[in-house]
């Protein structure tokens, strides 16, 4: 693995800070950046613990149906859909830990780069200031969908990305790119698929505007 740019390290800081935004970001400084960065990793291993626990649930209700059944059919296919439901949740407990284990990293990168941490808090102050017309730029992109209704980490995600586009002025395509990997990082299966969809419907509505 190749590894990562000041500013990529910068863009996951802001996405792991907007998670965490309780304090006036206009009064966000460098040395508050690790603190936003060490609740999202207590937030995450709260998430880590839930699909441990939901997936311990699913192989007990299985093996509990198998035990208590007559090896029906139907008892033995719940069984198994238990089983995969168990595995899904397990695997997503492993890459939500393989992504915290990266967090010290991207801390003591933001203390020893100046310009990482810098870049990280304009992302995450423009976001917040000009996130009224950064949330309709993104519902004029989205077909059928509200921007409350997406998951927050989508959410934050399209809203970096629309801000580097919009006020920061970072190259759409490489905005884009930086997107889909942040969302191949932290969101669901298919989210790096949205992320790119709506992305590029917006770069289009832009060069038709």
């Amino acid at each position: 693995m190749q590894p990562r740019k000041p500013r990529q390290i910068a863009r996951e800081l802001a996405l792991l800070s907007l998670s965490q935004m309780p304090i006036n970001p206009k009064k966000l400084t460098e040395a508050q950046l690790p603190k936003l960065v060490l609740a999202a990793v207590r937030t995450l291993t709260l998430e880590v613990q839930d699909s441990l626990d939901n997936a311990a649930g699913e192989l007990q209700r299985s093996n509990d149906r198998l035990l208590s059944s007559q090896t029906r059919t139907t008892d033995v296919n719940t069984a198994r859909t238990m089983v995969k439901e168990a595995i899904e949740y397990t695997q997503t407990a492993i890459n939500q830990l393989g992504t915290a284990l990266e967090f010290p990293e991207l801390i003591q990168l933001a203390n020893q780069d100046k310009d990482v941490a810098r870049y990280a808090i304009e992302i995450v102050k423009t976001v917040n200031e000009e996130r009224k017309a950064i949330d309709q730029l993104l519902s004029d992109a989205l077909v059928d969908w509200q921007v409350t209704r997406l998951a927050q980490i989508d959410r934050d995600i399209l809203r970096i990305a629309v801000a580097e586009m919009e006020f920061l002025e970072v190259p759409d395509s490489v905005t884009i790119d930086e997107a889909v990997e942040l969302a191949k990082r932290y969101s669901g299966e298919d989210g790096h698929r949205f992320i790119n969809g709506v992305l590029r419907r917006f770069t289009d509505q832009k060069k038709t505007a």
